[in-house]
């Protein structure tokens, strides 16, 4: 039995919105490297780490206290769909590193369930991504990642880790799950970056 879940039907004609070889759907695919976990908001905690061992934790309290901001944003998948306009809340890196000293130049983020992902760091900041907690007005659903997730529109959705839990700064890139596995190290919708020599 496959651990990654089965996503979605048909495909919807190509739009010039769209980056090179995708299609639009309407519904919100679901596509998983492994089950959906159960996350009591009691256990929940996000962790940033430095390269220096420096930290910042949330309790799901605190992270809920933190400054939000609405984003209305277009989702590119590696297998190829797109879904335009999402609207998300969430918390900014930006908010979520403010205090924290460090010249790392890379970030890798783990998953409740061991899932990873690897970003450059300032792929995180200026207001390009988000700890989402909430999509299209209602809380985040456990399938799509909630209670929160990352949210890196600019990227290919699978660097939008599902159910986050921490955040490392790295000297040094470490590449995540799908990156093992031979998907892209970066994965710009815009260049086709889905595989190692795209």
């Amino acid at each position: 039995m496959s651990t990654v879940s089965r996503g979605f039907r048909g495909r919807r004609r190509p739009s010039a919105e769209l980056p090179p070889g995708q299609y639009l759907v309407e519904d919100f695919p679901v596509l998983s490297a492994g089950p959906t976990p159960t996350i009591d908001l009691q256990d929940w905690e996000l962790v940033i780490t430095s390269e220096t061992d420096q930290q910042q934790r949330w309790d799901w309290t605190s992270f809920r206290n933190l400054p939000s901001e609405q984003v209305t944003v277009d989702l590119h998948c590696v297998t190829h769909w797109s879904k335009l306009g999402t609207s998300w809340e969430g918390v900014s890196l930006d908010t979520l590193l403010e205090g924290l000293d460090t010249s790392a130049g890379f970030a890798l983020v783990t998953s409740w369930g061991g899932y990873t992902t690897n970003l450059p760091l300032e792929d995180l900041l200026d207001g390009q991504a988000w700890i989402a907690f909430r999509y299209d007005g209602q809380e985040l659903a456990p399938t799509h990642g909630g209670p929160a997730r990352l949210l890196v529109p600019h990227l290919y959705f699978w660097k939008s880790a599902k159910w986050v839990r921490w955040i490392q700064l790295l000297d040094q890139d470490e590449p995540g799950f799908w990156e093992s596995l031979g998907y892209h190290n970066y994965g710009d919708p815009w260049r086709e970056q889905r595989f190692w020599g795209d």
